[in-house]
């Protein structure tokens, strides 16, 4: 198409062109006052030049202001879209690396769930007709940043994240499984894989990570069995983390009078002993001799002073007995106290001044 009349302007080149035409008008407009105020002849050659001058003078002023203003708006505009251009680039920078992120978990899935089903062949059809949808960003937000909070935690926050899920689960767990379970990357971080590695509570056979408790006890059959091997007893907190319900079995084994559940008087802390009759107890011959040659009195009273010699009081009083049975078992009773009956009197301060039936005493 071709193009008739003037070539199109920018839109601040037209801003300009309206200012300096009203500029024109308003310079003319003064001008037209001041000859009508003077007598001086307007048409003269030297008042002509002098207020054209004059008027031209404003006009180039007033532009060159504007035309100024205009310039540091446009620099200024110019550094905050450069700004904004760099933060723009950045988020974009973020989105494609979580988007990365995500597909490469959604892939580990894929390839989890395919080594353990068996492999089924799809029709062509069906694939060309049903594409894998794309993760977009700003539908898994909070999922994002909940993976990116686990993995700039501490080191041993993350460690304590992943033995919880070995402890509740009880089972055995790839690198990729626990990146999956609790989005901790064990191989990505090598200080939190070594750290794992050696830990006295994980198993690592160099492929699976497993909890690894005190003792290898799996269900209540081996708890017996192992309580039965410790005839002195073996302590409660150490059989804690066997198996998630072996506290319900060492109640179940204590109410069938298997095993005896006795507290410890120093750190009050529960120790299974077992309660078989088979279980062989070698007492020293030295005890028993001891035990043997200790004479005790055969009199009461006899007991009741070796007790207070050491520094323990007696049950009884044998003593007090004889002599009670020698006088017919008559006791002096001690003599009941007479509470005194509390009277109203003047003095008394009355707070139930609206039941005058309490007080026929005091009006009397």
């Amino acid at each position: 198409m071709e193009c008739h009349g003037r070539p199109p302007k920018s839109h601040l080149a037209g801003k300009i062109e309206a200012f300096q035409f009203r500029a024109k008008k308003r310079n003319q407009k003064l001008l037209k006052r001041k000859s009508n105020r003077s007598s001086v002849n307007i048409n003269s050659p030297c008042n002509t030049v002098k207020s054209t001058g004059y008027r031209y003078q404003i006009q180039s002023d007033w532009s060159s202001f504007f035309i100024d203003k205009l310039e540091s708006l446009m620099n200024l505009l110019g550094t905050r879209m450069g700004s904004l251009q760099e933060s723009l680039n950045r988020f974009q920078k973020q989105q494609e690396k979580c988007q990365s992120t995500l597909k490469s978990i959604a892939g580990s899935k894929t390839s989890n769930k395919t080594t353990t089903s068996a492999p089924r062949v799809a029709p062509a059809s069906t694939l060309a007709k049903s594409p894998v949808p794309a993760i977009k960003f700003s539908n898994d937000t909070e999922r994002l940043q909940h993976i990116n909070n686990v993995r700039k935690s501490p080191v041993g926050a993350q460690i304590k994240r992943v033995i919880d899920l070995l402890f509740e689960s009880r089972q055995a767990f790839t690198a990729e499984q626990i990146n999956e379970a609790c989005y901790v990357d064990v191989r990505g971080n090598k200080a939190v894989f070594e750290s794992l590695a050696k830990n006295p509570k994980v198993n690592y056979d160099g492929k699976r990570f497993s909890y690894k408790s005190k003792h290898n006890v799996r269900d209540q059959k081996e708890l017996l069995r192992l309580i039965r091997t410790f005839a002195e007893g073996i302590a409660v907190a150490d059989l804690k983390d066997a198996y998630p319900t072996v506290m319900e079995d060492l109640q179940a084994l204590k109410a069938g009078r298997q095993i005896w559940l006795l507290s410890n008087f120093d750190s009050q802390e529960d120790i299974a002993y077992p309660n078989d009759p088979r279980v062989p107890i070698k007492v020293d011959d030295e005890l028993k001799e001891l035990f043997r040659s200790i004479e005790l009195p055969r009199d009461m009273l006899d007991i009741e002073r070796d007790l207070q010699k050491n520094g323990m009081k007696p049950a009884t009083n044998t003593a007090k007995r004889r002599v009670m049975a020698q006088n017919g078992n008559i006791l002096n009773k001690p003599k009941q106290k007479k509470k005194k009956k509390t009277e109203i009197s003047k003095r008394t301060k009355l707070t139930n001044a609206h039941l005058p039936e309490l007080f026929r005493t005091l009006n009397g």
